[in-house]
């Protein structure tokens, strides 16, 4: 039942503004604007195939990948929500090969917005959760038009990151830097109202997420990993695991920040051109944030992910988080020198194993 005394999303702003006595609103605003967009998002997808919207089209992204056509619209609603409002010097996003320009004519601001509009839409006409994720920086140069290199910061600089998810309620989940708050959805007022105020992950868990298609590709830290887990109380481990694996990175996420578990899509070695599969800086460096923000850890595998420093606007990078003790327990057997040769393998996997390579 709705509650009068529950704390809409710009209330929570406005309270986290109070905590910066010079600040000017604009944060604030950006954030709204951004919330805009994803409610505008939330009633295109719950239309589905009434609205006409589910399918692809014959258009490929700058990944290479086919457009659904909820893509291209997300990606438009986006652009519209946040472009007008003067907060921002620039955009980037997945379906853009470029940086978005603000148009001529509209004030520039002290932002920059990187963002995925629509996460996971090849579950789209299957009907399984997907939603849009967002990352915010300052610019390096308030007021002007932003050039692409200003995008390349580490995710340890972001101010501000979150994602939309789609489900059965729409949530908005935030950071500000002051933690994690998950925000619902009302339809009929149109508002999100905070209803998961400090959202920790718990430091050990029992569950994992991975995509065992790939199996054959793992490096041997992350197949050591994983036989681990399966072996269950029986193997090293000493306890049973569930394996989960929704390829949906906001739905993943959100199991995780809800109940706890870790997340693998780590580097492999399907196509060595790829030093991974999600995109950096606007997908594992605003899921990185928020994870770190909820007491959880995020890493390449190797090291933080946050504190990689960027090389170009669609960079693809293998990515590991959830639970701290699971993480840092796969960096641990990525640092192990047996496990960094690729011509030393453990007896687990030369003669037997579920993931054997051949």
């Amino acid at each position: 039942m709705f509650s009068l005394e529950r704390t809409t999303l710009t209330e929570y702003l406005i309270s986290q503004r109070r905590q910066h006595p010079g600040a000017t609103g604009e944060f604030n605003a950006l954030i709204l604007q951004v919330a805009q967009a994803c409610k505008a998002i939330s009633r295109a997808v719950a239309h589905g195939a009434l609205g006409g919207v589910l399918g692809s089209l014959e258009t490929e992204n700058v990944q290479g990948e086919t457009q659904k056509k909820l893509d291209v619209l997300a990606d438009e609603i986006f652009e519209r929500a946040t472009h007008w409002g003067g907060t921002l010097a620039g955009m980037m996003s997945e379906e853009n090969e470029e940086t978005i320009r603000i148009p001529d004519g509209h004030k520039l601001g002290k932002y920059l917005l990187s963002f995925d509009p629509l996460d996971g839409s090849s579950n789209i006409d299957v009907n399984v959760s997907v939603g849009s994720i967002f990352s915010i920086l300052r610019a390096p140069t308030p007021g002007e038009h932003a050039k692409p290199e200003d995008f390349l910061q580490a995710g340890v600089k972001q101010v501000a990151a979150g994602y939309a998810i789609y489900g059965p309620s729409t949530m908005l989940v935030l950071s500000v830097g002051n933690g994690v708050a998950g925000f619902t959805f009302d339809p009929i007022i149109g508002d999100f109202f905070l209803t998961h105020p400090d959202i920790r992950i718990p430091a050990a868990t029992q569950e994992f997420a991975i995509n065992a298609s790939n199996s054959r590709f793992w490096e041997s830290p992350v197949r050591r990993y994983v036989e681990e887990c399966l072996a269950g109380k029986s193997g090293p481990r000493g306890k049973d695991f569930n394996m989960r694996w929704v390829a949906s990175l906001v739905a993943e996420t959100h199991r995780i920040l809800t109940r706890g578990g870790v997340f693998l899509y780590p580097r492999d070695r399907k196509d060595p051109s790829k030093p991974g599969r999600l995109r950096l800086l606007y997908e594992a460096n605003p899921i990185g944030f928020l994870i770190e923000q909820a007491g959880g850890r995020a890493s390449t595998g190797m090291l933080p992910v946050l504190e990689v420093e960027p090389e170009s606007l669609h960079q693809r990078i293998g990515f590991v988080f959830g639970s701290s003790e699971e993480v840092e327990r796969i960096e641990r057997y990525h640092a192990e020198p047996l496990f960094n040769s690729e011509t030393h393998e453990l007896p687990l996997f030369h003669a037997r194993g579920l993931f054997l390579t051949t």
